[in-house]
């Protein structure tokens, strides 16, 4: 059975940074695609990266909306999945979800996810 277990959501203010870790268990991490989406109230899901299967040589995927503050990056010695996430504005409070399944993932199609971290940046 897959399980991924998220951590390292706060509270922070704009501008400022937090990094999203989430471990995978119960399959082979390192042939799966990761990735995280995010859901705000009243807002319809997001996926906002995702990161494809290959060590190092691994692809990454971003949302328009978040290019370029957030990173996307795996650890498969770790079986852990990393979101840094900089330059952090109001809009991007949500509760943040860690998903995996195949290269659907890069088009916001999960076969499983965790229970979220919440993310909240104030102005």
């Amino acid at each position: 059975q897959v399980q991924l277990v998220e951590s390292g959501g706060g509270s922070v203010q704009a501008g400022g940074s937090l990094r999203l870790s989430c471990v995978y268990s119960g399959y082979t991490y390192s042939a799966t695609f990761m990735g995280w989406f995010r859901r705000a109230p009243g807002m319809q899901r997001e996926g906002v990266a995702a990161i494809s299967p290959g060590g190092t040589g691994s692809r990454t995927f971003y949302a328009d909306s978040v290019e370029g503050r957030f990173t996307v990056s795996r650890d498969d010695a770790k079986n852990t999945v990393y979101l840094q996430m900089n330059s952090l504005k109001p809009e991007d409070t949500a509760m943040y979800y860690c998903a995996q399944g195949p290269r659907t993932v890069c088009i916001g199609v999960y076969t499983t996810y965790g229970q979220g971290t919440q993310v909240t940046v104030s102005s």
